[in-house]
């Protein structure tokens, strides 16, 4: 049943809604758990130098599901992964909180960084198949979404280690509101045609070709180069490098934060105007000159501003990523997504140490130069988002939606 607007159905708009739900839930159980990371460290006695050991098992783990995910769905509906995934990333948050011993946090924290894997493979699976029945951009919105609970996350952490919470205390509210409303909103999962013949089959993955797929496996590890350079660094530069105070240094992860919500929400706009390519073009030239300002800066202010151009910039470049491996590779999505999305983690693994061991062998400044360098490479990639048959803007929109397959309310 159509709602008379463009051709896109009552099915496809609730799908749109419960799948923006289920990337704010995981933006806010990401960011409540990132940003408490000291009070995690208290609770169970992680020294500094065991503490790197536990943040790298994450993104490894995460990996690991993801690459499990690719396989996963040869067999069941990436919707059918998403809506049991999401509640068990909850729990494992929950259950990072509750404990007393290392081998508990250490247990939970491995379910965590599993199901982050293929949470974010199935999410974008879903988001790229839904871009493709709705005929225009929409998967910068849904990235919106997922920096929107990450605000809401780090407030919740803040207001935590303001009122000395506990761990457990600090967690809860995001799993007790997220858990239910994910679950309900998992009834209105769209599953794309693509995916529903890949499980038909047996999942072959219809040629990848791995060479294709590699430009944009680039690009994502280099996006998340620069924002695990923000996410990890921003507060320490701006205070040792910048002389800021301390409490003006938690600022710039803020400002960028917001600047991504910002971007991404208006960003489907100008995917639909300019195209994809041109999008990615801009967002590269912005954020490489994010981090030029920010290695030149003289002062506190204007670092803030070269970390707001980072968000500005950098936001628009991961989710026109996966659109472009659903592009390439329109009858294998699901499996081009899962394996792309492997490099997110590889891009969050390389970028705090590179930055870290050229800041204590050269300098800080300097340390920042090669993230804005690898930005810039991105231009260098820009046409493989062109490719493919769908094309969003002026003069590329399609002018109707297309059918989404059998059992496309992912039931």
């Amino acid at each position: 049943m159509t709602d008379g607007i463009g051709g896109v159905t009552s099915v496809l708009r609730w799908g749109r809604k419960s799948l923006a739900l289920s990337f704010f839930a995981q933006g806010a159980a990401f960011a409540v758990l990132v940003t408490r990371i000291p009070a995690l460290q208290d609770q169970y006695g992680i020294s500094d130098g065991l503490l790197p050991v536990f943040l790298a098992a994450v993104p490894i783990l995460a990996g690991v599901g993801s690459v499990g995910t690719e396989q996963l769905v040869k067999r069941v509906r990436p919707s059918q992964v998403l809506r049991w995934s999401q509640p068990v990333l909850l729990l494992a948050l929950l259950g990072v909180g509750a404990g007393d011993a290392m081998w508990q946090v250490a247990v939970a924290l491995g379910v965590f960084g599993l199901s982050v894997g293929a949470l974010d493979a199935s999410m974008n699976m879903l988001g790229v198949s839904l871009q493709r029945a709705y005929g225009r951009s929409i998967m910068l919105g849904f990235h919106a979404a997922y920096s929107l609970g990450g605000i809401v996350g780090a407030s919740l952490a803040w207001a935590g280690a303001h009122w000395d919470l506990s761990l457990f205390l600090s967690y809860l509210p995001v799993v007790a509101v997220a858990l239910p409303l994910c679950l309900l909103g998992s009834r209105w999962y769209v599953d794309g045609a693509a995916g529903a013949e890949a499980a038909a089959v047996g999942g072959k993955d219809s040629g990848i070709v791995f060479k294709m797929l590699l430009p944009l496996c680039l690009v994502m590890s280099f996006a998340y180069i620069g924002d695990s350079t923000v996410s990890n660094w921003s507060a320490k530069y701006l205070q040792d490098v910048l002389g800021s105070s301390e409490q003006l240094s938690t600022v710039p992860y803020n400002v960028y934060m917001v600047m991504t919500l910002v971007g991404r929400a208006v960003g489907d706009v100008g995917v639909r105007r300019f195209g994809p390519v041109t999008v990615v073009r801009f967002g590269a030239v912005v954020a490489a000159g994010g981090f030029g300002v920010v290695a030149a800066a003289p002062g506190a202010w204007v670092g803030m501003l070269g970390f707001t151009l980072l968000g500005l910039g950098l936001c628009v470049i991961v989710p026109q990523t996966f659109a472009a491996a659903g592009r390439l590779f329109p009858n294998a999505s699901d499996a081009a997504i899962a394996r792309l999305n492997i490099f997110n983690y590889v891009g969050f693994l390389v970028g705090s140490p590179l930055v870290g061991a050229l800041g204590d062998a050269w300098s800080y400044r300097g340390a920042m130069l090669v993230p804005m360098v690898l930005v810039l490479v991105t231009l260098v990639y820009a046409p493989s988002f062109g490719r493919g048959t769908d094309r969003y803007g002026g003069g590329h929109e399609r002018p109707r939606a297309v059918d989404v397959g059998p059992g496309g309310s992912g039931v």
